[in-house]
């Protein structure tokens, strides 16, 4: 017998479900061919949401009564809710209301020279359907995901009052480091995506531009400097038109430090400390515009250089995923698993604090969210890459059946936990 939500509502300290939010952020993606004006749209999203009066956690609606809505709003979700069990009364919270469309177009390459073929930046525009949801299936410690957005908030903040940033400082820079397969690139592009759907208000639109920071320090050191120059001379462009939110992704920008230690050993001197020196220069002149964020990932922490470490104003370091994290990671793909129907029945997954609450004491309604919090622990060191790709190998390797129940389904995670360690240990 499983426990309804009720029940568990009741089982928790009243302090549990007493609201502390203030303001709630509602995101409402908008069907790209529909003509209705963004304040239509939250007028209608704001009667539906009174009229629901109060939901317990985050809500997704897709499926719509009013005529209008069903025609023209492809979903509702209201999101960043940072406690696990929460009850939000919707006529006493402020709601903030951000409606965007998702665009479909892909990716273009930029090639700052036209007889090469080698890629200088690939841009995207935002919001884009490629990274829909990216930023809701990054699991991280409690407050990182938070911090990024109000940084960037701040930015603008400081920029529309006019502050003087010769008196307060800010790049406009984040650098996020820590080991490989963190998700540090995906949150930097999932930090553009949220940017632009939050602040649809003010922009009309975003791009990202992500720099291929191996070709500007390998092949372009006979160009020094130019070529970087170049390349952010057309982002220049970008950045000028402001109704865009220009965020540009610099992955593994240790490769600057790369270069001048090469420098520094007489491995083409002159040439790679200019394209360091015109890079950093290009990064200082960028930021006196308020729409544009950079955001950078680094692997190797020892190695970043000294000068860019000093421009970054948030250095966030990025681990592997602690063991609420994991639990969160492999309970979001067990519910992705019973949404198309691989898992079946649809059972439901408790989560960690719900398992708190009842003492993780053992019966009918926990005993599948314990096998998986036990699974969890077992998987902990892994990274967070690794424990995306786990529950597809369960399936490919243990199961291959198109439907299995989740006991099942939790057996054979076992058993893919356990060969992803030892193929570690191998290599």
């Amino acid at each position: 017998m499983q426990t309804s939500m009720q029940e568990l509502s009741e089982s928790l300290p009243s302090s549990s479900l007493s609201s502390q939010i203030d303001t709630v952020h509602v995101e409402v993606c908008q069907n790209i061919e529909s003509t209705l004006p963004y304040s239509l749209v939250r007028e209608q999203v704001r009667d539906l949401l009174l009229l629901k009066g109060v939901v317990f956690g985050e809500f997704v609606a897709t499926e719509f009564s009013n005529p209008l809505l069903q025609e023209h709003i492809l979903s509702v979700t209201v999101t960043d809710i940072s406690h696990e069990i929460q009850i939000i009364n919707f006529s006493l919270v402020n709601l903030l209301i951000h409606v965007f469309k998702l665009s479909e177009e892909g990716p273009s390459e930029d090639q700052v020279e036209e007889e090469t073929s080698i890629t200088a930046a690939t841009h995207w525009l935002l919001p884009n359907v490629e990274y829909h949801n990216l930023w809701d299936s990054l699991i991280y410690e409690p407050g990182i995901k938070q911090k990024l957005l109000n940084y960037a908030e701040t930015t603008l903040l400081f920029s529309d009052k006019g502050v003087d940033s010769t008196i307060i400082s800010w790049n406009r820079v984040v650098l996020l480091h820590g080991p490989p397969g963190t998700g540090k690139t995906s949150l930097c592009k999932a930090l553009a995506q949220k940017l632009c759907i939050r602040l649809s208000d003010r922009y009309s639109y975003g791009q990202l531009v992500e720099i291929n920071s191996h070709s500007l320090f390998s092949k372009w050191f006979s160009e020094s400097g130019k070529l970087v120059q170049k390349m952010f001379s057309k982002i220049h462009t970008l950045v000028e038109d402001d109704n865009a939110l220009i965020c540009i992704l610099i992955d593994e920008v240790e490769s600057l430090t790369v270069a001048r230690n090469a420098a520094m050993s007489g491995s083409e001197p002159s040439d790679a400390i200019r394209v360091v020196n015109a890079l950093l220069t290009q990064i200082d002149q960028i930021k006196r515009y308020p729409n544009v964020l950079i955001l950078t990932t680094s692997n190797i922490t020892e190695a970043i250089d000294l000068a860019f470490v000093d421009r970054a104003d948030i250095k966030q370091y990025i681990g592997l995923p602690s063991l609420d994290a994991v639990f969160s990671i492999f309970m979001s793909c067990i519910k992705e698993l019973m949404r198309v129907g691989i898992i079946a029945p649809v059972q439901q997954v408790l989560g960690l604090r719900s398992l708190e609450v009842m003492g993780f004491i053992e019966n009918d309604a926990t005993r599948s969210s314990l096998q998986l919090r036990e699974l969890a622990m077992k998987s902990e060191g892994l990274s967070g890459r690794s424990l995306r790709k786990v529950p597809f190998l369960a399936h490919a390797l243990y199961s291959k059946k198109d439907t299995v129940n989740l006991e099942e389904y939790l057996i054979a995670l076992d058993s893919a936990i356990k060969e992803q360690f030892k193929d570690t240990d191998k290599l």
